[in-house]
């Protein structure tokens, strides 16, 4: 961006060129030196757009677009398109609903939606926001994360009781993640949505952080325990698959491997 010679940027003009900065840098220092404002400036500007959710920070302390972020880009829609056959494939193979959803701060956005093959119609639609705490895809999120991040998140989200099965203790919920990361899925057993089970399985970055998830859902009575063990491996298949189209090397942490915490 240009702005007048030898007058320094406005407000408006700085936090522009920390944003044009992002899609090639991460670091504070290194946007920095790429847009010629203080480290100090920067770390504030990323700051408060991190607090107003238009980035986001990974557990390596890299700055992110967020989905709302590259959903004003239009960008969300290629990375829809991208992941959009492997959702077709698993819609297919299991015969429910099948979300995919991007983190966006403290919460998931359904970013696209397939209707399986029952007489019903799951209530969920593109666009809505999603807690991490008692959904599929959320856990399954969470489940990837750091242990420090993990805590700085369980910090700053109310664990709100959407049913009587939610679990609203951290401690307990730590405890579970572990055994979401264990086997690469996370089961939301009624736990936002009454009579609605969901299976999730995270979608990670080319670091290998989970940026999203894709979740298979149904009402409890369609989706058993016997269905449930039949569908994991389908979707842990699918997140990986998801997550090398969107870029994860081979050599990175498929969604099926769990990601130890440091």
């Amino acid at each position: 961006m240009n702005h007048v010679a030898n007058s320094p940027p406005s407000a408006v003009a700085k936090v522009v060129l920390v944003l044009e900065a992002l899609p090639t840098c991460r670091g504070i220092s290194e946007i920095s030196r790429a847009t010629g404002l203080s480290t100090s400036t920067v770390h504030r500007i990323l700051q408060e757009l991190a607090a107003l959710g238009w980035v986001r920070v990974d557990s390596d302390h890299r700055y992110l677009p967020s989905v709302r972020l590259l959903s004003l880009a239009g960008q969300s829609a290629g990375v829809t398109q991208l992941v959009r056959p492997i959702l077709q494939r698993l819609c297919a193979a299991t015969g429910h609903t099948v979300h995919f959803a991007l983190r966006s701060g403290d919460e998931a956005v359904y970013v696209d939606k397939l209707e399986g093959d029952r007489a019903y119609a799951m209530r969920s639609r593109v666009g809505l926001s999603i807690p991490l705490h008692c959904t599929a895809i959320g856990k399954a999120i969470l489940s990837g994360l750091s242990r420090a991040e993990l805590q700085e998140v369980l910090a700053r989200i109310p664990l709100t009781a959407m049913t009587p099965r939610t679990i609203i203790n951290p401690d307990l919920l730590i405890a579970h993640l572990a055994a979401v990361a264990e086997r690469g899925y996370a089961v939301d057993d009624e736990e936002n949505e009454a009579h609605t089970r969901c299976l999730g399985a995270p979608v990670l970055d080319h670091h290998g952080v989970p940026v999203g998830g894709i979740s298979v859902s149904a009402l409890a009575f369609d989706l058993d325990r016997a269905k449930v063990r039949a569908c994991a491996p389908l979707l842990i298949t699918a997140a990986r698959d998801a997550s090398h189209a969107l870029g994860l090397p081979n050599s990175a942490a498929p969604a099926s491997v769990p990601r130890k915490r440091r």
